[in-house]
């Protein structure tokens, strides 16, 4: 289907598997001159696993087929600088979050929230600070 795989896989679950599969899913890379390598495909994993998940990965495929796998945190966002500017935009109902909150916790109860996402329970979850 794609003659030869993807030039980019992301893996955006969180499942150790799917990374497997991603990244046997790129395409190899090829020789044009001994010096120049050209269509390496690169998996990109944005979803996060249980804790303590590891991966297993074929040492040929990363040094002899040239594939990449990478990590994407926040999708590259610099908290410090980016989340300001973001924060704005909300205030500003430039951007629409409200409909990802699946539930909302006290802060009293933020074991439950991370309970509920671990367990694959809740897509976002809001902790409210005590008053």
């Amino acid at each position: 289907m794609t003659d030869g795989g993807a030039d980019y896989c992301f893996e955006c679950v969180g499942m150790t598997s799917l990374v497997h599969e991603a990244f046997a899913s790129c395409r190899k890379g090829h020789d044009i001159l001994p010096c120049v390598r050209e269509g390496w495909g690169k998996t990109i994993v944005v979803g996060v696993d249980k804790p303590g998940a590891r991966l297993s990965l074929s040492s040929s495929e990363v040094l002899h087929d040239g594939k990449s796998l990478m990590g994407s945190v926040y999708g590259g966002l610099r908290p410090k600088s980016h989340v300001p500017i973001l924060l704005k935009r909300y205030m500003d109902k430039e951007l629409q979050l409200d409909e990802f909150v699946t539930h909302e916790v006290e802060f009293k109860d933020i074991n439950k929230a991370f309970d509920l996402l671990s367990k694959g329970q809740c897509l976002r979850c809001v902790i409210w600070m005590e008053k």
